[in-house]
């Protein structure tokens, strides 16, 4: 083979090999000719090509080495399949992760497991683990991560429940401030009603709504809302039952803004005189109640607050300050308290009135004793958080044979109640028979809190109201009421742990509390109440 240079450039190559011949007859020696700018062209595309090589080449041997026990036994192979590496180094994981979820079955997480995903690189990439290895310890650290998340949101929920339990420095001003006003200005002693209007705590045609509180602030809410919402005002009387402690404070707030509010009576329990067996009664009902919660609380202690998952928070109901609460409780004795009356609409003192309440008495209760909102907004048997199985324990039989789990408890916090239909029933026994039931069947047939044996006392006697009456639900965590259901409501309840006058209550709907507290009260400033 000779090659011939042309010496005027690199323009030609010409190749010739004179030992080989081509067609018939021995014809001359054939001869090949590449030009220059083919060779250079052909030169770029492997300039272009060899680096997506070498690239290629290095990723199959990194694969190789965490995969293969040499990298040189599969790259071949993977040269030419390529893609299955990444589909069996998956396959490979998902087994071993199986594998190891089906060893532990139980879901314990094991001493030593790592805590951070840098700790898992180090392991790695030091300790050279296999894929099994790997899945084995990223399950581990998972499930711990997982138990830390719901221990720290169970435990953030019961100090959000507990934060329940103070009483802001606002209020507590507010009541030391009106109580030394008592002791020093004669008017904020002013009898309460004044004498021309005593004749309406007991007139059958006025409307009469009770409130039993020993809250100064939310006491002052429930009425002005009431009155300025109201058609004709004067036709209302308000009877305010509150504790020997919050009376002082309680009466020189309305007796000094007695000209802006109709009729309001305040007295306090000290002030009644009833018969020996009813405080034996009352005083066998509190101890009842906080046993009730002492077990209650003694569980979630053990458990270290946390609850099932999956059930609902009335589990953390032994909790929340109403379950020990007299005046709470005492509502069972409303007959008692009012033997004048025979027609009432109780009010708890977390509710704000947005509409007049003027229909409510003219409501007809069918014989019934108690008239409540059973539905909710959402429809005909919608009661989220507020079937019976969220109160009562209903693997025990005297429960399951007199209540149906699913059905809905009716609402307490705004109702109608026919005390002459109620002096002619059992109500206020079967609840303290209840009660006794409860003690001897190990405080185990409902949570703590006054509601669950008043729904069995009043099983068969409430008429059922329509869902606008009564919103509830503005206390709980998360709001579930759409803002126009809210609107038209008629009374809108702040039941739940976030009162409205707390630092934890909800800001979307806090307002529609505070806009009727007095803000131009000069204790109100004092005390910093609208801050």
């Amino acid at each position: 083979m000779k090659f011939y240079i042309s010496a005027t450039g690199i323009k030609k190559v010409t190749i010739s090999n004179p030992g080989v011949g081509f067609g018939k007859g021995g014809c001359s020696p054939a001869s090949r000719r590449f030009s220059g700018r083919t060779l250079l062209l052909l030169l770029l595309l492997l300039a272009l090509v060899l680096p997506f090589i070498f690239v290629r080449f290095a990723f199959l041997v990194l694969e190789s080495a965490s995969v293969c026990d040499s990298p040189l036994d599969c790259m071949g192979l993977r040269l030419l399949r390529g893609g299955d590496t990444s589909l069996k180094i998956g396959e490979e994981l998902t087994r071993a992760l199986v594998e190891e979820t089906d060893q532990d079955v139980n879901g314990r997480v094991t001493k030593g497991s790592l805590d951070s995903f840098d700790d898992l690189v180090k392991e790695m990439t030091l300790k050279r683990r296999d894929i099994k290895a790997f899945a084995s310890v990223t399950k581990k650290m998972l499930l711990q991560m997982e138990r830390k998340v719901q221990s720290a949101k169970h435990h953030e929920l019961v100090y959000w429940h507990l934060a329940s339990h103070g009483i802001p420095k606002s209020l507590h001003s507010l009541s030391l401030r009106l109580t030394e006003e008592y002791s020093v200005n004669a008017m904020a002693r002013t009898r309460l009603p004044p004498p021309e209007s005593v004749s309406r705590l007991t007139d059958p045609s006025f409307h009469h709504v009770v409130i039993l509180t020993d809250n100064v602030l939310a006491a002052s809410v429930v009425i002005s809302s009431t009155v300025e919402n109201a058609v004709n005002p004067d036709k209302f009387v308000f009877h305010i039952v509150t504790d020997k402690k919050t009376y002082t404070p309680m009466h020189a707030w309305f007796a000094m803004n007695s000209a802006s509010s109709p009729v309001v009576e305040v007295k306090g329990l000290h002030q009644y005189d009833w018969p020996q067996e009813v405080n034996l009664r009352v005083r066998e009902m509190l101890d009842i109640h906080r046993m009730i919660w002492r077990r209650h609380y003694q569980n979630l202690k053990d458990s270290d607050f946390s609850f099932v998952e999956g059930t609902h928070e009335q589990s953390l109901q032994a909790l929340n300050p109403s379950c020990l609460a007299l005046l709470n409780h005492l509502r069972i004795y409303i007959p008692k308290l009012f033997p004048d009356l025979n027609k009432v609409v109780l009010l708890d003192d977390d509710v704000v009135v947005q509409r007049d309440l003027s229909s409510l008495w003219e409501k007809d209760l069918n014989g019934k004793v108690v008239g409540a909102v059973v539905d909710s907004w959402c429809g005909d048997n919608c009661c989220p958080g507020r079937t019976y199985k969220d109160y009562f324990n209903f693997s025990h039989p005297l429960i399951s044979s007199n209540l149906v789990q699913d059905d809905c408890a009716w609402l307490s916090g705004m109702n109608v109640f026919d005390l002459k239909a109620w002096r002619q029933t059992n109500i206020t026994e079967a609840y303290s028979t209840w009660l006794r039931l409860s003690v001897s069947s190990g405080l185990q047939l409902w949570q703590p809190g006054a509601l669950p044996p008043t729904l069995l006392a009043f099983k068969g006697l409430t008429q059922s109201l329509d869902p606008s009456w009564h919103v509830a639900g503005l206390g709980s965590r998360y709001l579930k009421s759409p803002k126009e259901i809210l609107k038209s409501a008629a009374v809108l309840h702040f039941s739940g742990p976030a009162k409205p006058w707390l630092e934890i209550s909800n800001p979307e709907v806090r307002s529609l509390w505070y806009r009727y507290v007095n803000s131009s009260d000069i204790f109100i400033r004092k005390c910093k109440i609208m801050n």
